[in-house]
């Protein structure tokens, strides 16, 4: 196991400088194409100027009050959006009849272009916080629904059929085998809706705000200022990357048993 475990460290090593050069390849070279007219810095910018806008940005503290409400508009999405979304899809899936009368509705609300709705959520909600966050929720919960529906329709029949024998309640078996079963979906789901969570908040921002990175954006681009606009965005990329992370210390903290049940195996073997 020792070997094993050092073969995994090693790779996943070797992993991180290959993506820690090739972002420095990526960079250098955009920096070097920018400089030698290869690429036009107007609408390109340079990494070197975004460095210095994102210096002054964090310097100031100017930045913190838009990434606060952005953060705290896509959390509020991700929190709403991913309970709605577990909770419906675990009813759905275990209710094959109210399953059958919903799907058409569920696949039409997921059929709807969120870029239609947000100004929609606009004229509801206004220009707050609250507009952003009911977009942000539209993209989160069909992600998340369809994850968990999908999860808790492959759970293994037998297991569920042997918990029931046993005695096992719904609420027994939904604790002990399906949400167990289901929740490599669900947090597999949240990966992608974490990026959904920014990408409403964000969007709504662009369209109608005072405060937010999508402000800030939205102010550069209306300037022509190319350098402030991807600064916006490496804010944002970063943030993401960031979270991504938390949430995979996360999943190997809830998925723990199946490191501790693949070991189990090992040493009988």
């Amino acid at each position: 196991m020792s070997f094993r475990h050092n073969d995994i460290r090693a790779r996943v090593t070797v992993i991180r400088i290959a993506q820690l050069v090739l972002a420095v390849v990526l960079i250098l070279g955009w920096e070097l194409a920018a400089r030698y007219g290869l690429i036009d810095d107007f609408f390109f910018s340079r990494p070197s100027d975004i460095a210095v806008r994102l210096a002054d940005w964090f310097g100031s503290g100017a930045i913190w009050r838009h990434l606060s409400i952005t953060l705290t508009e896509a959390a509020l999405a991700l929190g709403i959006g991913g309970a709605a979304g577990t909770m419906i899809g675990f009813f759905l899936a275990r209710t094959q009849f109210a399953a059958a009368v919903f799907e058409p509705y569920v696949r039409m609300g997921n059929a709807l272009p969120r870029v239609v709705l947000a100004p929609i959520f606009l004229l509801w909600f206004g220009l707050g916080i609250w507009s952003k966050v009911a977009l942000g929720v539209s993209l989160v919960f069909f992600i998340v629904f369809f994850n968990t529906y999908q999860g808790v329709r492959e759970v293994d029949r037998v297991l569920v059929d042997n918990a029931r024998m046993l005695g096992a309640s719904e609420r027994q078996l939904l604790r002990h085998v399906l949400l167990p079963s289901a929740l490599t979906w669900i947090l597999a789901s949240l990966h992608l809706s974490v990026g959904f969570a920014l990408i409403g908040a964000v969007i709504g921002e662009y369209l109608g705000a005072s405060r937010g990175v999508g402000y800030l954006i939205s102010q550069a681009e209306g300037t022509f200022d190319t350098t402030g606009v991807f600064a916006g965005m490496t804010v944002l990329c970063v943030v993401v990357v960031v979270v991504d992370i938390a949430i995979n210390r996360v999943e190997r903290y809830l998925l723990r048993w199946k490191s501790f049940h693949g070991t189990a195996i090992t040493k009988e073997r």
